[in-house]
C-alpha cells in the first residue's frame, strides 16, 4: 500500500469539500442550529403550562396549596372559580385545574385524608405531567407544615380526570396523530425533491420543452403525478396506523385523510420548489436537516408550542407542519370535526400553504425552464 497515493486521494476529497460551501454549512452550521433549537426548547425559559386553582376550602391547608402552586416554577397557576376553570379547560386555555373541595383542611386534620381533584385537558402528555408534578410538590410542601396531633400523616387520594386521553392512552396514541403528518410530509418531500432533480439532470425536462407540450401542461403534469403518488402513500400510512398499529382515533377518518392530502400537496410543491436550488441528489438531500428537522422540533409534535420561548413560537406559527400536527391531534385525540373553529383554522392555514407553494413551484419552474 502506497501511503502517498492514499494521502493524495484524501487531499483531493478535502479540496472538493472545501469548494462545496453548501456541504460545509451542512457539516458545521446545521448541527449548531439544531442543538441551539434543542437548548431553547429544553432550557429556553418558555411559558409554563397554564393551570387553574379552584379553592373551595376555607382552611389553611387549601390556602397553603394554592400559594405553593402559584409560586411553582413548573406551571403558571392562578385562582379561578369553577365555571371559569372548566370553560378554559374545554377551550384549551388551561392544561388543567386543581380543585380543592370544601372541608379539605378539616378532612386532613380529622380523617387524615386529603382528596384534591386534578382535571386535565390531556391531549398533550408533557403538559399533563407538568400539572401533576406541580400539584404533587405543592401537596407535599403544604402537608409538611400541617400540624399533626395524632401522629398519623394524612393519606393523599388524588382524583385525576382527563378531558381527552387518559391512563388508557399509550405514547403512540398521543403522538401517533402528529407522526402520521410528519411521515407523509417527510417522505413525500424527499421523494419529490430527488425525483424531480433527476428529471432535470437527465435532460427529460429539456426534451419535454422541445415537444408540442405547453409549459403549463408540463408543470401541471409533474405536480399531479407526484401528488397522486403522495396520496396513495397517505392512504397506506393512514390505514396501517389505524388498522395495524391500532393508533387511537376518535374522529372522522375522511377528515384525517383530507388533512393528509393537504400536507402531501404542501410537501410535493415544496420539494419541486427547493429542488430547483440543487444541482445534485446529494445537495437535494441536504435540505432535510434545514427543512424537516426544524419543523419536527418546532411544530408541537414533541415539545408543546405553548412552552416554547415567545420568539420561537412566532417561528412555529409560520410552519405548515405546526397546523397539520395540531389539526390531526384535534381530530384523532379530541374527536373534533370540521365544525370546530380550531380544525377549520388548521385546515385553512395548511390549504393556504399549499396554494402558496404551488404558486412558488410554478414560478420557479417557469423561470428555470425559460
Amino acid at each position: 500500500m502506497n501511503a502517498r497515493r492514499v494521502l493524495a486521494i484524501t487531499r483531493r476529497l478535502l479540496q472538493q469539500f472545501r469548494r462545496d460551501h453548501r456541504t460545509l454549512a451542512l457539516l458545521f452550521v446545521a448541527p449548531l442550529v439544531i442543538l441551539s433549537l434543542l437548548y431553547f426548547l429544553l432550557r429556553g425559559g418558555g411559558d409554563h403550562p397554564a393551570v387553574g386553582i379552584v379553592n373551595l376550602d376555607s382552611g389553611p391547608l387549601g390556602s397553603a396549596i394554592a400559594q405553593k402552586l402559584e409560586s411553582s416554577n413548573l406551571v403558571s397557576a392562578s385562582t379561578l372559580d369553577l365555571g371559569t376553570a372548566d370553560a378554559r379547560l374545554k377551550n384549551g386555555e388551561l392544561a388543567g385545574y386543581v380543585l380543592l373541595p370544601a372541608a379539605f383542611t378539616q378532612d386532613a386534620l380529622q380523617q387524615h385524608v386529603v382528596a384534591p381533584e386534578i382535571h386535565l385537558e390531556g391531549s398533550q402528555p408533557n403538559l399533563s405531567q407538568a400539572v401533576i408534578g406541580a400539584t404533587t410538590r405543592a401537596l407535599v410542601d403544604a402537608l409538611s407544615s400541617l400540624p399533626v396531633t395524632t401522629g398519623t400523616a394524612p393519606q393523599v387520594r388524588t382524583k385525576t380526570t382527563y378531558l381527552y386521553g387518559g391512563p388508557n392512552f399509550d405514547t403512540l396514541d398521543y403522538f401517533g396523530a402528529a407522526f402520521i403528518g410528519l411521515v407523509v410530509f417527510f417522505l413525500v418531500f424527499v421523494i419529490t425533491c430527488v425525483a424531480f432533480l433527476r428529471e432535470r439532470s437527465q435532460g427529460t425536462l429539456e426534451r419535454l420543452m422541445a415537444s408540442p407540450l405547453r409549459r403549463g401542461e408540463i408543470v401541471l403534469g409533474y405536480m399531479l403525478g407526484f401528488t397522486t403518488l403522495a396520496l396513495v402513500q397517505s392512504i397506506e400510512v393512514l390505514l396501517f396506523s389505524l388498522l395495524v398499529l391500532k393508533v387511537h382515533n376518535a374522529g372522522n377518518v375522511a377528515l384525517i385523510f383530507g388533512l393528509e392530502m393537504l400536507m402531501a400537496v404542501v410537501a410535493v410543491n415544496l420539494g419541486i420548489f427547493l429542488s430547483m436550488f440543487a444541482r445534485t441528489e446529494f445537495q437535494a438531500v441536504q435540505f432535510i436537516p434545514l427543512v424537516i428537522v426544524p419543523q419536527m422540533l418546532l411544530s408541537g409534535i414533541i415539545f408543546p408550542v405553548s412552552t416554547e420561548p415567545n420568539w420561537l413560537q412566532t417561528v412555529s406559527y409560520v410552519l405548515p407542519l405546526t397546523y397539520a400536527a395540531n389539526g390531526l391531534r384535534d381530530v384523532m385525540v379530541k374527536g373534533l370535526d370540521l365544525g370546530s373553529a380550531s380544525v377549520q383554522l388548521d385546515a385553512t392555514v395548511v390549504f393556504a400553504f399549499a396554494v402558496l407553494l404551488v404558486a412558488a413551484a410554478v414560478a420557479t419552474l417557469r423561470r428555470r425552464l425559460a
